[in-house]
């Protein structure tokens, strides 16, 4: 598929995302100027039905900014501010709303999915193929918003019809099994089989197509695996103390292997894991090795150059990338996201950072590179000035990140010594400094590329699914299947892209935190970090053994951006909102360790 343009049209209607409970924002209520029936009877109606469900990622589900963020902020190597950490991303989950966007919009977007689902079903005068394929990508969209459900929250409710269509709300909870299941089912029988594929005359840019519910089908088969698999697997993951003091001058400190026991996660136990990573690697598979038995399109690696850029987004060639993502359109404020703001920056016009630049990686996850990878030499911004470093005209300042660059920043070696002059970018006059704190961090340049830097709502988007991960997911699963050289292949085809060594095979755990740590990299602030962690069942001890040492020599649960990474068994899971548990009469309580 080519990634989806949500922002084209919407239906005239809307469901009420704003408001407390199930009960009230599920009823999709139709605008004066044109109702559920008077959408069509022809392929334009199906047109608009999908694209209606499309919009809920945006209006209201990302619009306000919470959305997508909150998949990001909650991990071992993602950090801020306090401000914007404090709650989400410092464990405290019932802290604010930012969670229960996720909830609501989900069910929100399901509710829509089923009410089109129902309309173009009664569509008589369309092509049948049109008509197929639109009820494929309504589902596929339903399937997508269950999976981030159920990874989120567990045991959850599931709506086979809409509430105009008389389900009830007080949907009980359904199983772990149960949901995935239902998506499963979902993909495989519903999306897959009616979808076009990307090379289909027909396929239109900007949608989901078969290939994208493969890829998504994968995915949901390398969790069921994972979570499922016996405890007692080791994974490595590079992480301990993050910084300490020395002599009153706060340090950070490099990231050491740590070996960590898996463990099953609660609800999955009843998954055969080898079935669901031969599953994972077959489905991968028939994307990343094309055959004219399973062809479902055309897919594969863009060069670096073309991977963040607007074009590379749309481009199929020998292969495309991107199968899901995000959209939003410049300077519309209802089709928007706080994508560029949080993750980027918005820029005054002059290559100051006027607005946001929050959200970005640690130094531990910096270190994991090699020093020629051009996910840090080209995606981490190494020189960016905040606007009150702007504002002295005769001391104009700015950061350089990481701390290695002191001396090209400043001239200045180890020792406090002027040894040379600086060199380009930071030559240009102003004062360049470092610190330990939440103003340096690997920011990254994913969503650098759009129309008007300056503009609060941009048209930066945001990846949910890339044939990167696909080529991940097949190497993970080949590897628990101890097919170990397709498992090294696939590895190194992401690290061939990105200018990194070679991996060579030397042992399966070896092997398996590998992948793990490339997910890491090639994946980051792409809403992958927390889910993989909670998947492998390490994400309490990881997040535990991120530690800092105050200048008392006391012991700290932070990291060097001042963020409590504490966490215990409550975290692996959101706590629904509260409203959901007062007024759906069929949960009577939260997720465990949540009031």
């Amino acid at each position: 598929m080519r990634t989806l343009k949500i922002f084209i049209f919407t239906l005239g209607f809307a469901g009420i995302m704003s408001m407390p409970s199930c009960s009230e924002f599920l009823k999709e209520d139709p605008y004066s100027y044109v109702g559920m029936d008077e959408v069509g009877n022809d392929d334009d109606a199906v047109n608009l039905w999908v694209t209606g469900v499309y919009s809920k990622w945006l209006d209201d589900m990302a619009r306000w900014g919470n959305f997508p963020r909150l998949l990001d902020m909650d991990c071992d190597y993602v950090s801020g501010p306090d401000w914007a950490f404090s709650n989400l991303g410092a464990g405290n989950f019932q802290g604010d709303e930012v969670p229960n966007t996720l909830w609501n919009g989900c069910y929100n977007l399901i509710n829509r999915a089923n009410v089109a689902i129902e309309r173009i079903n009664k569509i008589t005068g369309a092509d049948e193929a049109v008509k197929e394929n639109g009820l494929g990508e309504v589902y596929f969209n339903k399937a997508f918003a269950y999976f981030l459900l159920v990874r989120a929250y567990g045991e959850i409710p599931l709506f086979d019809k809409s509430i105009d269509e008389g389900a009830s709300y007080n949907q009980p909870r359904r199983s772990i099994k149960e949901a995935y299941d239902e998506i499963v089912r979902l993909l495989e029988v519903e999306a897959i089989p009616r979808l076009y594929k990307n090379t289909d005359p027909s396929f239109q840019v900007g949608h989901v197509c078969a290939g994208t519910a493969v890829a998504l089908l994968a995915k949901v088969y390398a969790t069921m695996a994972a979570a499922s698999m016996p405890a007692g697997a080791e994974l490595t993951v590079m992480s301990g103390p993050s910084y300490k003091f020395e002599n009153d001058t706060k340090k950070l400190v490099k990231p050491i292997p740590l070996t960590f026991t898996k463990k099953v996660v609660s609800g999955y136990e009843v998954f055969d894991y080898t079935h669901c990573y031969q599953e994972a690697a077959k489905w991968a598979g028939y994307l990343i090795n094309h055959s004219s038995e399973h062809d479902y399109g055309q897919y594969g690696l863009l060069d670096y150059d073309d991977l963040w850029t607007k074009s590379g987004y749309d481009k199929i060639g020998n292969g495309q990338e991107h199968l899901f993502t995000l959209r939003t359109r410049s300077g519309d404020e209802v089709y928007s996201s706080g994508v560029l703001e949080w993750y980027n920056g918005i820029d005054n016009g002059n290559g100051v950072v006027q607005n946001g630049l929050y959200i970005g990686n640690r130094y531990h996850w910096y270190c994991l590179f090699d020093d020629d990878d051009y996910r840090i030499v080209d995606g981490v911004k190494h020189r960016f000035i905040l606007s009150y470093q702007d504002e002295n005209e005769n001391n104009k300042g700015g950061f350089y990140y990481p701390q290695e660059l002191k001396l090209q920043a400043t001239g200045y070696d180890e020792n406090g010594n002027k040894v040379a002059d600086p060199v380009a970018p930071f030559n240009d006059g102003r004062n360049y400094y470092y610190n330990v704190s939440n103003e340096c961090l690997a920011f990254t340049n994913k969503y650098s590329d759009v129309t008007d830097l300056t503009q609060k709502y941009s048209d930066a988007y945001y990846p949910f699914l890339r044939m990167a991960d696909v080529y991940l997911i097949y190497a993970e699963a080949k590897c628990e299947l101890d097919e170990y050289n397709e498992s090294v292949g696939a590895l190194n085809e992401i690290r061939v892209r990105s200018n990194a060594k070679t991996y060579s095979f030397s042992n399966k755990n070896d092997l398996r935190s590998k992948i793990l740590e490339e997910r890491a990299k090639e994946l980051t602030l792409e809403g992958d970090r927390r889910w993989d962690l909670i998947r492998w069942g390490i994400y309490v001890d990881v997040m535990n053994s991120i530690t800092g040492t105050n200048n008392d020599g006391t012991t700290a649960a932070y990291d060097e951006a001042g963020i409590n990474k504490r966490r215990d068994e409550r975290h692996l899971l959101f706590p629904l909102p509260t409203s959901e548990v007062s007024t759906n009469e069929s949960i009577d309580s939260n997720n465990p360790g949540w009031s």
